[in-house]
Formats: C-alpha cells, structure tokens, sequence
C-alpha cells in the first residue's frame, strides 16, 4: 500500500549559488557528511546537492508534512547502493513520523529517484507499506 508521494524540481544553479554565497554554513546545516563526501567527489558538485535537496524536498512531503513541524534537514539523507541506486534514509523527527504513519504489521520502505538535466534536478519518492512476515 502507497503511504506517501512526494516530487520536487531544483534549479541546480540556484543550488550553486548558494554554495558559492554561503558555503560550508549551508552544506553542514542541509547535509549529512556523507552526502558532503560524496557531492565533493562528482564532477557535477552542485548537481549532485541539488539532486539531494529535491529529495529531501519530496521525501518530506511524501511524509506528509513538508518541512514543518520539527523535521530537519539532516533527518532525510540520501546514499547509494553499490548499484549507485539511491536510497532514502531517515532519522530523528522524520524516523518517528514514518513510525507514526506506517500501520501495523507493515515495515515502511522508501523508493527514491533522482534525475537531472541541467540546469534542473529533480527527485520522487514513494513511501510504501509492506505486510510483515507473521
């Protein structure tokens, strides 16, 4: 069962100039250390943050909430498998309002997308309920 959709378009641009104006001040207070390690690495540094923050973007509304109501930024974070298949972690406020959301004997699994052609980035996140094994 479907718990929550949630999309999200970013100017990857914007995201540069941002970077650029405030610099480790942004990337600290919107991403994970490794979300920073692994945007340092590309060839695309903004691209790839901007690819991010859509996803927290969506991932937050497909939580429902949008961000308000005590989720933070570094609450959603995104890594990859070794397949490079992005992967939606959550912690903290965001962590405890899937908790809330997700009905019982289910286990809450979040599907992401990410996808850019300059200069937009854009993410799609699926919140899905799956019954659990009895």
């Amino acid at each position: 069962m479907i718990l929550g959709v949630g999309t999200d378009l970013c100017n990857i641009e914007r995201i540069q100039g941002t970077l650029d104006r405030f610099g480790d001040r942004f990337r600290n207070r919107v991403f994970t250390e490794i979300e920073q390690r692994k945007a340092e690495r590309r060839a695309d540094i903004a691209g790839t943050y901007a690819k991010r923050w859509a996803a927290k973007e969506a991932c937050s509304k497909a939580l429902g909430t949008g961000l308000r109501m005590g989720i933070a930024w570094k609450d959603m974070a995104v890594t990859n498998l070794r397949t490079g298949q992005p992967v939606m972690q959550v912690t903290g406020w965001a962590k405890d309002r899937l908790a809330e959301m997700t009905p019982a004997g289910h286990e809450a699994i979040i599907h992401v997308t990410l996808t850019d052609d300059h200069p937009w980035a854009q993410a799609f996140v699926v919140i899905e309920a799956r019954p659990t094994d009895p």
